[in-house]
């Protein structure tokens, strides 16, 4: 090849499209209280809840997406990101989505964060790699990731809340009624709540409970490998039952924990605080547990 024939083929080259992510910004009308379900494998999605009667999706597309499908049937929406069944590398997907503020949501991703906020009716969010954070305003709230943090937040009313990861931590605060929350390998905290009823567990992580446990309410803690940390906010009337195989029981309400065995280092600890109308049960193979009042 000349140096003149080379030329023209740089300069060929130069003139060529250069790949780039697709830009995205479309309407639809939508119900004040409908649901909007949205899918995306890798990215991210944020999602904000406003007073217009309509969804709005912005953001860019990877340049190896095959489509947006953004369409309405009656009171749905659907937003998803088509992907070709053999796709390169060019996926990734960021999505900034306005809903009505009483929409119910269903959100899924492969490889995503998922944020929520300002978004009132119940929530369905979950993810295999990234961690979701959304609040919880007055509807039910079910949070889960497979590989990543899990937050969610309240905003003082009675709610069912449900979270789960296999590796990361999750942190519910503010929220008020039911809560069920786990973790394979990561922590699990509660913190500033009012419940009637409280569920946490972890095979390979700590669990910390701060929070209002209600007359009557039933409290339950159980870890494989971690340390469990219990203080509640009010006078707590319960029956307690705790039980570790290898650590310490610290009560701060007076009485104290007894061996269950001779032979093994295993301590057990039962007791009544107040009528006894609730029941905190909390067992750990191998963590100590501390129980107080603020």
């Amino acid at each position: 090849m000349n140096s003149r024939t080379f030329m023209v083929f740089v300069a060929g080259l130069l003139a060529l499209p250069a790949l780039a992510d697709q830009d995205v910004d479309r309407t639809l009308e939508a119900s004040p209280d409908g649901t909007v379900e949205i899918s995306n494998v890798a990215g991210s999605i944020e999602v904000a809840g406003w007073s217009q009667s309509s969804v709005r999706v912005q953001g860019t597309l990877g340049d190896d997406v095959e489509a947006l499908i953004f369409e309405r049937d009656g009171d749905e929406i659907l937003i998803k990101v088509k992907v070709p069944r053999n796709h390169g590398r060019d996926i990734a997907s960021e999505l900034i989505i306005n809903v009505p503020e009483q929409s119910a949501l269903d959100v899924s991703a492969v490889s995503a964060d998922i944020d929520v906020d300002g978004v009132s009716g119940e929530q369905s969010l979950a993810t295999v790699s990234g961690d979701v954070v959304t609040q919880a305003v007055a509807s039910d709230v079910e949070a889960a990731s497979v590989s990543g943090d899990v937050e969610v937040s309240g905003v003082g009313e009675d709610a069912e809340t449900e979270a789960a990861t296999v590796s990361g931590d999750v942190t519910l605060s503010g929220l008020m009624g039911n809560v069920e929350a786990e973790s394979v390998s990561g922590d699990v905290a509660v913190l500033n709540g009012s419940f009637e009823r409280a569920y946490l567990e972890s095979v390979n992580g700590d669990l910390v409970y701060k929070a209002e446990l209600r007359s009557g309410g039933r409290l339950g803690m159980e870890s494989v490998n971690g340390t469990v940390e219990v203080e509640f906010t009010n006078e707590v009337s319960a029956r307690f039952d705790i039980e570790t195989f290898n650590g310490s029981i610290k009560n701060c309400f007076g009485p104290k924990p007894e061996r269950t065995s001779r032979y093994s280092p295993g301590l057990e600890l039962s007791f009544t605080q107040g009528d006894g109308d609730g029941r905190v049960e909390i067992e750990t193979l191998n963590g100590s547990v501390r129980i107080c009042k603020q």
